[in-house]
Formats: C-alpha cells, sequence, structure tokens
C-alpha cells in the first residue's frame, strides 16, 4: 500500500511506494544524475521497471518494494530510495545468514527485514538519491530524511533490521551518525591510469606478470572462438537468448537459484541498451560464452559471465581484459569486475573497500553484530592492504 506523510519542516512529504511505476521516470531519474561524470546505471529508474516487470522482483520472490520518495511543497521529487521488505537473505552479496540463524535461535524473528539495494547486484553506488542540482546542505538533510524515513517505516513495520547495502562511503558516514552498524567488504577493480592501449597498461607491470598475461589472451584466442563486443542495436533477441542459457548454467554450477527471468534482459535491452556492453564468444556457428557488463558515467561494471565450454583463460579475457580494452577504448576511469575472485589481482585488478550499514531494532542483538562487526572491520582493512602487495604492477623504489 502506498503511504505518504509530512516528512519535516522542510515541508517535504515523504511517500513510501509499492513500485518503482508510482514515480514518474524523469522524476527518479533527476535524482539519479544521468549527466553527470559518476553516474551509475543500476539506479536508473529503467532498470528497476526492467526488474519488476520481468518478475524479477516480487512480493513472492522475496523482494518486496517499498520505494522512499521525497516530494517538495509543489510535488517535486526532490530524492528518493529504493528499498523493500525482504522474507530471506538471497540476492544481497552482504552475508547476514549468520546474524538470521543466531537470532532465530535466541527466538527471535529475523525475517521480514528491509533492505535498501540494488537487487542481485553487488555494485557500489548511491542509496539516498538526492536531485543532482541540491546543495551540499540541502543534499545532506534529504539525505537524513530519507533515512530517518526508513528507520520510521522498519520500526512501524516491526521487522528485525534494515540493511543499507553497497553504498557510497560518504553515506555510510552519515548512516553512522545516524546509529546504523557500519561495514565493509572488499572487491578487485581496475584503475585506468590513463592508459593508450593495452600494450600501455602491459608496460606498468612487472615483466613476468606482462609476460604472463600475454601468454592468457594468446590461450584465450587460439581455440577458434570469434570474440565481439556489442553495445546498443547490435544486441539482438538470438544474443540475449545465448546469454540467458550462459546465466542459468552458471547459477545452476554456482547458486542453485536463478534470480533474473529471461524477460529482464530483453527489458534492459530495450529500456537501456545503450549502458549494455555484451562480450560474446562464438564457435562453429554457435554463441559458446558471455560476459554481462553495463556502462555508467566513468566505470564500466561486470555483471554475468557464463559459458557453454571449456576452455583455457577464456573467462579471463572474456570477462577482464576485454572490459580493460572497452574502459581504455572509451576512456573510463575503472573497471569493477563483480564480487570475490583474488585470481583478479593478478589481472590488474586490485581490492577496494565497498561499504554497508545496518540497524537493529533489538538493542541486545544490536550490540552483539556491532562488536562482531568491530572485529570483521579490522580484518577486512588488513586482507586489504596485504592484498594489494601481490599486485602485478612495478614497485616503486622509495
Amino acid at each position: 500500500m502506498d503511504e505518504e506523510r509530512p516528512a519535516s519542516e522542510q515541508d517535504w512529504t515523504l511517500k513510501v511506494v509499492s513500485s518503482i511505476h508510482r514515480i514518474a521516470p524523469a522524476d527518479w531519474d533527476a535524482c539519479v544524475g544521468i549527466d553527470t561524470p559518476h553516474y551509475n546505471p543500476f539506479v536508473r529508474h529503467a532498470f528497476f521497471s526492467a526488474l519488476e516487470d520481468s518478475g524479477s522482483v516480487a512480493a513472492d520472490a522475496g523482494w518486496q518494494p517499498q520505494h522512499m520518495v521525497l516530494e517538495d511543497h509543489t510535488g517535486r521529487v526532490v530524492a528518493c530510495a529504493p528499498v523493500y521488505l525482504k522474507s530471506h537473505s538471497y540476492g544481497e552479496y552482504v552475508f547476514d545468514w549468520g546474524w538470521a540463524e543466531a537470532y532465530q535461535r535466541a527466538g527471535g524473528l529475523y525475517y521480514p527485514k528491509l533492505q535498501c539495494a540494488v537487487p542481485f547486484t553487488p555494485v557500489t553506488g548511491p542509496r539516498l538519491l538526492v536531485r543532482a542540482d541540491a546543495d551540499a546542505q540541502t543534499r545532506r538533510k534529504l539525505q537524513q530524511a530519507l533515512l530517518a524515513g526508513m528507520v520510521e517505516l522498519a520500526q512501524r513495520l516491526k521487522v528485525s533490521s534494515l540493511h543499507v547495502t553497497f553504498a557510497e562511503e560518504t553515506e555510510v558516514d552519515l548512516m553512522t551518525e545516524a546509529g546504523f552498524l557500519p561495514r565493509i567488504g572488499e572487491q578487485y577493480h581496475w584503475k585506468n591510469e590513463d592508459y593508450a592501449s593495452f600494450d600501455d597498461f602491459l608496460g606498468a607491470l612487472s615483466s613476468r606478470k606482462r609476460k604472463t598475461i600475454r601468454r592468457e589472451r594468446e590461450v584465450a584466442n587460439s581455440h577458434g572462438i570469434a570474440i565481439q563486443t556489442l553495445t546498443g542495436d547490435e544486441i539482438k533477441a538470438h544474443h540475449w537468448d545465448a546469454f540467458f542459457g550462459f546465466y542459468i548454467n552458471t547459477s545452476d554450477r554456482k547458486w542453485g537459484q536463478a534470480y533474473l527471468t529471461r524477460k529482464f534482459f530483453d527489458l534492459l535491452g530495450a529500456r537501456m541498451g545503450e549502458a549494455v556492453v555484451l562480450v560474446m564468444g562464438e564457435q562453429s556457428g554457435r554463441f559458446v560464452c558471455g560476459a554481462l557488463n553495463l556502462r555508467g558515467g566513468d566505470t564500466l561494471f561486470g555483471r554475468n559471465w557464463g559459458t557453454a565450454v571449456e576452455a583455457p583463460m577464456l573467462h579471463f579475457e572474456v570477462c577482464y581484459y576485454r572490459a580493460i580494452d572497452f574502459a581504455i577504448a572509451h576512456g573510463l576511469a575503472w573497471v569493477e569486475a563483480g564480487a570475490q575472485g583474488q585470481h583478479k589481482i593478478q589481472r590488474g585488478y586490485l581490492p577496494r573497500p565497498t561499504f554497508s550499514a545496518h540497524w537493529i531494532r533489538d538493542g541486545g542483538f544490536q550490540e552483539a553484530v556491532a562488536q562482531f562487526l568491530e572485529r570483521e572491520r579490522v580484518a577486512v582493512a588488513h586482507n586489504i592492504e596485504a592484498l594489494a602487495e601481490f599486485g602485478p604492477f612495478k614497485k616503486l623504489d622509495n
């Protein structure tokens, strides 16, 4: 059920809406900053609508939309946030299964919970979306109003907890001030140091690592598989048919559950095809592998991968090296290659922290989680620092 109420003395009205379609695309996207240098494609109205309209996200799938929208006195949308009422912890990639088990062993009900996130997408990006024309002071107040609204909704629904995952660090700082518990994780990202070509990037590596990557690319391209990078209208239904098969195959092997439906990929291509970068491999007239990426303002985001063949080094070429090629060619500053995988370090993808924040309704349980997260933050920070030393880049003399 959609609801609204006054949000603050600023004469803002807070609405909780049960579908992304309750907000006009232009109103939501005005808070995304599509024309800004760091725009993130995953928080666009088109992405959330593709999830909902394809049935990938719905109440019966355990993701019930409860999106937050702030309007000013004229009815103009000035801020918003993607929020879901969840009955499980699947599709999040910031793992709280242990928390749920502990709380339920103690006699509590961990589910349902609230989740502010992009479903099935372990990609850092803004979660407290504010119009790009808001000044810094107004932006902060609007974000605080969104947070207060989320906490109020959590209290009213009597859920165990509220989780904001893969948020920007500055947002988590604000949440920490509001009493949320901060958490850090790690991913592996490639940084473009204004490289003119892939060989230019290789020149920044140690000799041994440079030779290793060149050999991997040679092997990957020796299997008779023609690899092409497709964008926009170049991507047709038969590409999505093949890629969906790869996606299902990977899901069956890794997770046992495919979150995204076939229809989602058609809608993604139709509604935001200009942001899609699809790398496909073809052999003997059939597609045998593929990697899905989305392009943002300054970053290429790697999302899903799958293959129907066993070919040495093919995964590295299609997922990592072709992404670097694309980023260099299009002047993008970063490639984010998704969750997990220390093997990415030797390919130039170095560890970086990711951030989330967690509000726990039960005071005793909150204290237990806080103690756990304090220890975990120290361990993760040390791990990131240690892993960075194993990068392939030349060591600079002090």
